[in-house]
């Protein structure tokens, strides 16, 4: 029998549930996930050949999702009672939960920063730390969820349902100059088309679902040219990463490891922007600049990028892995 945590969004257990029971369900409108639509897992031979685990090791997977790195992570290790997997998103739970169903391992339910704050307050250590930062294939490919708009759906992006800020209450409610900075600083626009976007969305708004608010982008920037990029990804992304709070994430999570990581342990960041990318960079810059005392030795000088070395992968192309190892 399986133990899974299940924590409010204070970081406290609720209640412990045998996976033969009925997992929550969402408040949302509900996907049923088959094994046609797991996340098939970015950098994955890179990661295990960098992360190297051995049988014994102790591993939690931050951003489990479908399991996918954790399959073969787990697989190598064979120490399933120790390890734990950590995702935000109810439906990915129950996936694990289900594709895990065997296995004595642990699984939380929480952001990945409230996990990581969670259990270096309780003083738990793993050889082995992952944390994959994208947006799961699943997510993108259920309209339900806003995350995409390429399929017209409601604007949620809330990688957790139980939270209650929305990417409709960041676009009907924010000030346009909030939106010109999360526009510029998140989706990394220059400031003048930040601006148009901005000015645009205050005009038209409210909005309530993501087709209508990509085309009225469009509209801002000029409409679509030919085969580039659709003018409204990097305002999409600036709203996922406002709502999720992301690179808050991200930061709470770096200070975490030097407490959750044992000597000699591997962490591996998968990040798939610059704006995470830099923040992971500069941690591990931060930490050699302390010579003798630094805590880490960073195995990737330069990151493992998707678009090299996992070709095949089409949401690859943006990933870059680094890892690290617990002096």
């Amino acid at each position: 029998m399986i133990s899974s945590f299940l924590v409010d969004h204070d970081g406290d257990i609720l209640r412990e549930m045998s996976i033969k029971e009925h997992p929550p369900q969402s408040h949302s409108s509900q996907h049923t996930i088959d094994s046609s639509q797991i996340h098939v897992p970015v950098l994955l031979a890179d990661t295990l050949r960098l992360l190297a685990p051995k049988p014994g090791e102790s591993y939690i997977d931050f951003t489990a999702g479908y399991g996918g790195h954790a399959a073969e992570v787990l697989a190598r290790t064979g120490e399933y009672a120790s390890s734990v997997l950590v995702d935000r998103d109810s439906n990915a739970i129950k996936f694990l939960q289900q594709r895990f169903a065997d296995a004595a391992v642990s699984f939380s339910h929480m952001s990945f920063a409230d996990a990581a704050e969670q259990l270096a307050r309780q003083g738990r250590t793993f050889d082995i730390i992952l944390a994959d930062l994208g947006v799961s294939s699943p997510q993108l490919d259920q309209s339900e969820r806003g995350f995409s708009f390429l399929h017209n759906g409601p604007l949620d992006m809330r990688m957790d349902d139980r939270q209650q800020h929305s990417a409709a209450d960041v676009v009907n409610t924010y000030s346009e100059q909030q939106l010109i900075d999360i526009i510029t600083q998140y989706g990394e626009e220059p400031h003048a088309r930040a601006r148009s976007i901005a000015h645009a969305i205050v005009q038209q708004r409210p909005f309530y679902e993501t087709e209508p608010l990509a085309e009225a982008i469009a509209k801002a920037l000029g409409g679509r040219r030919g085969n580039k990029r659709h003018p409204a990804t990097r305002t999409f992304q600036a709203l996922r990463i406002e709502v999720n709070q992301e690179l808050q994430q991200v930061d709470r999570l770096l200070r975490c490891l030097p407490m959750l990581l044992r000597p000699g342990g591997r962490v591996g960041i998968i990040s798939f922007h610059s704006l995470e990318d830099r923040r992971v960079k500069q941690f591990f810059a931060e930490d050699a600049k302390n010579g003798l005392e630094s805590q880490f030795t960073v195995l990737t000088k330069k990151p493992i990028d998707g678009a090299t070395y996992d070709v095949h992968q089409p949401r690859s192309r943006s990933a870059k892995l680094r890892v690290a190892a617990k002096q």
